[in-house]
């Protein structure tokens, strides 16, 4: 079936959130690493729907039988070709990884966006990035948007040490990052995140963290960032996914406390 309209459930849903719905166009799939899949999508006016730094998209897909929506953060955006580009983790399995794997050049996605209240703050001198392979798309979005002289540090937990891909920083940027190889640790165990932040150093100055992955690793990383000294005001945190727990039908996690 060749989709020519959003379903009326994304026009009613994009017109109560404040945000764009339509038929966006599949351009490339590529695999950049062992479980990160990078999906071009391109449309007449596909600036509206990527937003800014930190903003996501909602792509609405077949699940066995069913549709569901999966919420993925925009990596970057290229206003000349009229054309975004999405960072999906194929690490795990789900609605979103089958689609990000089975998708094809010229394939129609109904699209919403943008999504997301997270920003850059652009009044920190440094700003720190943790999380997973899910957050590495809109960490790296969100550094491409500082300002020189700025810094910007990454600590990031991966499946495989070969999805440590990295951005491409102006000059006047200094980065520092952590890559972390899960091994044997179990999903959601926060354990090496909090060992590579106790023996990192917070550099001075005013700062601002972004924690984005699962569930609770983010609120147990939030919690010694607070014991540290930061201020709640400069945390920014997201739960993309949760461990054990499938990701409701509107594309988040389920967010009960346990």
């Amino acid at each position: 079936m060749v989709l020519l309209t959003p379903d009326d459930s994304s026009r009613s849903l994009a017109e109560r959130t404040g945000a764009h719905s339509d038929i966006v166009t599949v351009t490339s799939r590529e695999q950049i690493s062992p479980n990160l899949v990078q999906v071009e999508l391109t449309h007449r006016e596909i600036e509206k729907f990527a937003g800014t730094a930190g903003n996501d998209v909602m792509v609405r897909v077949n699940h066995d039988g069913n549709y569901v929506r999966r919420r993925y953060s925009v990596r970057s955006v290229d206003a000349a070709s009229t054309s975004m580009r999405l960072w999906i983790s194929t690490a795990h399995h789900g609605p979103g990884a089958a689609w990000a794997s089975s998708i094809n050049a010229g394939d129609r996605v109904d699209l919403i966006g943008p999504r997301g209240k997270i920003a850059l703050d652009e009044r920190a001198d440094w700003h720190l990035f943790v999380g997973d392979l899910t957050a590495l798309g809109a960490f790296y979005r969100l550094a491409e948007s500082v300002e020189a002289p700025g810094r910007v540090i990454f600590v990031v937990e991966l499946d495989s040490i070969d999805d440590a891909v990295t951005p491409v920083l102006d000059e006047g940027i200094g980065p520092t990052a952590i890559f972390i190889e899960r091994r044997s640790r179990a999903l959601g165990d926060p354990s090496a995140l909090l060992s590579a932040l106790a023996a990192f150093d917070v550099p001075d100055g005013e700062g601002h963290a972004y924690l984005f992955g699962e569930f609770s690793t983010v609120r147990t990383i939030k919690t010694a960032l607070l014991d540290r000294g930061f201020e709640e005001s400069s945390i920014s945190l997201k739960a993309f996914w949760r461990a054990g727990r499938q990701n409701a039908e509107h594309g988040e996690p389920p967010k009960e406390e346990i």
